[in-house]
C-alpha cells in the first residue's frame, strides 16, 4: 500500500474529495493552517494500491488549481510592501506502507 498525502487549500477540499471518491478512492481530511499566508488548507490522506498511485494523483492534479493572490503586509506583517503569490495546487507525498488495515 501508499499513503498519498496532499496539502491543499479550503477552497479547492470539497471537490477534490468529491472526485476522490467518485474516483473510488477513500479519503480523510485534516484542517490544517499553511505557514507563509497563514490561511486555512487541508491535509487530505488517501490509502492506494501501489498501481493506483498515478490515477489518484491525477485526481489531485485535476481539482486543485493553482491561482494568483495579492498578499497585502496587514494579512502579512512581515512584508513590507504588497506582493503576488502564487497559491492553491497541491504539495504531495507518497510513502510506501509497511501495513495498512482497515478495521
Amino acid at each position: 500500500m501508499r499513503l498519498i498525502a496532499a496539502i491543499v487549500q479550503d477552497r479547492d477540499a470539497d471537490e477534490l474529495l468529491n472526485a476522490l471518491m467518485e474516483s473510488g478512492f477513500r479519503a480523510t481530511k485534516i484542517q490544517t493552517t499553511g505557514g507563509f499566508l497563514r490561511g486555512s488548507s487541508n491535509l487530505i490522506l488517501i490509502g492506494v494500491e501501489p498501481g493506483n498511485v498515478d490515477q489518484a494523483l491525477d485526481v489531485i492534479r485535476g481539482n486543485c488549481e493553482t491561482r494568483t493572490q495579492l498578499v497585502h503586509p496587514n494579512d502579512a506583517p512581515y512584508l513590507a510592501n504588497a506582493i503576488e503569490v502564487s497559491v492553491g495546487g497541491a504539495i504531495v507525498f507518497v510513502w510506501a506502507l509497511e501495513r495498512y488495515e482497515r478495521l
